[in-house]
């Protein structure tokens, strides 16, 4: 397994680290994704009921996040071996056919390298760490769970859609936004432009927030 090591854990908007790696689909590098965006997401171990849970949500989304030119990626540190038998297993108890890869992390390199280790809660063990990788390879989004507690991947669908839409509009979103409702337009940076604000066609409460439909 090859990988850029990093001394400090990764940063928004800035390159996700690259790594070289086998995985449940054959092997898998960084770049593969490229022109696609990637949700890179970590469990605590194989076999545990909350990340079976995950998986399960996670593969029931995967036709949503292809629709939105998104790919799948999960990672734990167990076997490649381990994997397999718990996707056999998944289907053959639940039913639910696994779409996506999983990275074997048995060295903690790529857990190490997105910063997936946390001491705090468990020495040998990834958090449930999400990562959102746009099709740049820039890092545009982490979310943390702790091991108790599974992921809202509703929320995950969400949270890209808005990306997505702040990307191709140049605009930003609201809390829990969802698309048909209104959007943010950024606010204006003269004083100049502060003061015509509210002439200019959209549903102004003051001249640093303003909305308008898409």
């Amino acid at each position: 397994m090859d990988i850029v090591q990093q001394s400090s854990f990764p940063r928004l908007n800035e390159p996700a680290p690259a790594f070289n790696v086998r995985t449940t689909h054959g092997d898998r590098t960084l770049d593969h994704y490229k022109g696609k965006w990637l949700i890179l997401f970590s469990h605590p171990a194989d076999f545990t009921p909350v990340c079976t849970t995950e998986f399960i949500g996670f593969a029931n989304a995967a036709p949503r996040f292809a629709k939105m030119d998104c790919e799948l990626l999960g990672l734990s540190i167990d076997s490649l071996f381990s994997h397999l038998a718990w996707v056999r297993n998944i289907k053959e108890k639940f039913g639910v056919s696994i779409p996506f890869p999983i990275i074997e992390d048995i060295k903690m390199d790529v857990a190490r390298a997105y910063g997936m280790i946390h001491p705090g809660a468990a020495d040998t063990q990834a958090v449930r760490a999400t990562f959102f990788i746009d099709p740049k390879g820039i890092l545009r989004a982490m979310v943390y769970y702790p091991m108790s507690n599974g992921r809202s991947i509703e929320e995950f669908v969400r949270l890209l859609t808005a990306m997505q839409t702040s990307d191709a509009n140049g605009i930003a979103t609201p809390e829990n936004w969802c698309p048909g409702l209104p959007v943010i337009v950024p606010p204006p940076k003269t004083a100049e432009a502060a003061e015509n604000r509210a002439a200019e066609g959209y549903d102004t409460i003051d001249w640093y927030y303003s909305t308008k439909s898409l």
